[in-house]
């Protein structure tokens, strides 16, 4: 028996009864939309508990509730992930008491429009075109999450399933802008909530010897890999290995102070608050989103444990063999009740469309704000109507945009878990954009130059290209080469010896081997070493008189 073929009708109909339930209550909590901030700010005026659960949602969404589970699953797999939460709560605390005060200051948008302000014009457009492309690439594979599930139940295409989840996700955004993404997304957080914890102490109950067989299969080092899934702290100095705890409290705090304090993605929920003091009580109380963190953790080393005491169907066999990250979406779907199997599926669903359409209104408000200034525009009598309009035919641009993107990424992306996908794609625009706001936050001190930044941002992006290995599996991908003859060509200048390949003219070497090609150094360094790269580089340059 197929996969697909255990979701029934009755699963159906709760999955399309809890999205019209969903897509009801953000209609009646939509408000008026007359202008702009209507859309785009919910009108400065929604709570502060909710813009805090919707940070939440977004943050964990369909990644961590699908992804998570399948990486702790993997054999080597444990609980040293974790220790990215202290990079993360660091982060918030430091966004919620210095960023949101210089946002409050003055009536703007978005970082970019703080940039703008204080670096000029050019630099706003800089930021914006960079957190477009950073916005592409990590949103994408949040749209994968969702697809993988939604192949799962149905056994379409994965570029089908992308193609509904766009959809989906387009007429959300439209219906009602950023109130209408934070009050559904608010649901979803309660609903991941309620479905996780139901999951973990479902799939418990269904192990001969409950608890206590958890425990020891869990912490089995023989069974669990390297390290027993428990394990929590990684002490290593290893550069290559990204779970541990000097990657957490140096680098994490990068990519987080980018991610809540400078992404649109999550800014724009500051500036949905009534006041500078309520958007820090958001983002400082988002952090207790890293309880789900942990909670999905144990549901992934429920799984391992239950997978090893009940050995999966051939079918599921050949799907955990493309890929871990099938593993909780096809145990919900072959284990759950009929009926509580499709309400899970459904907040999975829901879950990744809530964090597209975020992503849809967060690029739709950007990508407005490179041509017209929505303040300046407001106080020149500009049709308040015409500016909704454009904001609205943007939405759609974006959602195919970025449906056509996943689509391109899942062809090219090979065996790798979400998790990883995800914050690697993020790499490349992480360091580059925070270092953008740096600057701007010093101009008083000392200005940066456009010119210097945009440098630094290049160089930036080349660096990472060094570490992440992207750029080679999209090459073996396509056909083009193979792993042990990636480097048997003359299109680079390297010196290579026999397997396995050690390119050592790189600062920043990648290892190439007949089996697969790894970077040298983890890319969750390159967080923090590309911002200083950016802020340097466009402190070194002269400003122009």
């Amino acid at each position: 028996m197929e996969v697909h073929e255990h979701f029934t009708r009755i699963d159906w109909i709760v999955v399309f009864g809890y999205l019209a339930l969903t897509t009801w209550v953000g209609h009646m909590m939509r408000g008026k939309q007359g202008t702009i901030q209507d859309f785009f700010l919910g009108g400065r005026s929604i709570p502060w508990q909710a813009v805090s659960g919707s940070i939440i949602a977004t943050e964990i969404s369909g990644v961590t509730f699908i992804g998570v589970p399948g990486m702790v699953f993997a054999l080597a797999g444990n609980f040293t992930y974790l220790q990215w939460a202290l990079g993360s709560v660091i982060a918030r605390v430091l966004v919620g008491y210095f960023f949101v005060r210089v946002y409050y200051e003055q009536e703007i948008y978005s970082p970019y429009d703080y940039m703008g302000n204080r670096l000029g014009v050019s630099v706003k457009r800089l930021a914006t075109i960079i957190f477009s492309i950073g916005s592409i690439l990590g949103q994408s594979v949040r749209v994968l999450v969702a697809a993988l599930a939604l192949k799962v139940v149905t056994g379409w295409e994965f570029y089908q399933c992308i193609w509904v989840i766009g959809v989906f996700a387009i007429v959300w955004t439209l219906m009602g802008g950023m109130r209408t993404v934070i009050w559904t997304d608010v649901m979803q957080f309660a609903l991941f909530t309620i479905g996780g914890v139901m999951a973990l102490f479902w799939i418990v109950s269904q192990i001969d010897g409950g608890w206590a067989t958890f425990k020891e299969v869990g912490g089995n080092v023989q069974e669990a890999g390297d390290y027993g899934k428990f394990t929590l702290l990684n002490l290593t100095t290893d550069p290559n290995v990204g779970f541990t705890l000097w990657v957490a409290i140096i680098a994490v705090p990068f990519l987080n102070l980018n991610s809540f304090g400078v992404d649109q993605l999550n800014a724009q929920r500051m500036f949905c608050c009534k006041s500078a003091e309520e958007a820090r009580k958001a983002i400082i109380w988002s952090s207790i989103g890293q309880f789900l963190t942990l909670l999905m953790l144990l549901v992934g080393v429920a799984l391992f444990v239950h997978y090893s005491v009940n050995e999966p169907s051939l079918a599921e066999q050949a799907l955990f063999k493309q890929s871990k990250d099938y593993v909780f979406p096809t145990w919900i779907t072959t284990t759950l009740p009929v009926g509580l199997r499709g309400l899970i599926i459904a907040a999975i669903f829901a879950a990744a469309i809530s964090s597209l359409d975020s992503i849809l209104a967060a690029l739709s408000q950007t990508t407005l704000a490179l041509f017209i200034d929505p303040s300046l525009a407001v106080k020149n009598g500009e049709n308040p109507a015409f500016l909704l309009r454009i904001s609205r035919y943007l939405v759609v641009i974006w959602g195919i945009i970025l449906s056509l993107c996943a689509i391109g990424l899942d062809e090219l992306r090979g065996n790798i878990n979400m998790v990883d996908l995800a914050f690697g794609m993020i790499a490349y625009t992480t360091g580059p954009l925070l270092g953008l706001f740096l600057a701007a936050l010093l101009a008083d001190r000392r200005k940066s130059s456009a010119r210097g930044l945009f440098i630094g941002c290049i160089i930036s992006v080349f660096m990472v290209l060094l570490v992440r290995v992207d750029i080679y599996n999209i090459l073996i991908n396509l056909s083009w080469t193979s792993a042990d003859k990636l480097f048997d060509y003359n299109w680079l200048p390297i010196e290579v010896t026999l397997l396995p390949i050690e390119v050592t003219w790189l600062p920043l070497p990648i290892e190439v081997t007949s089996s697969k090609i790894s970077p040298i150094i983890h890319y969750a360094w390159m967080w923090p070493v590309t911002c200083l790269i950016t802020l340097g580089a466009g402190l070194l340059f002269p400003v122009k008189k």
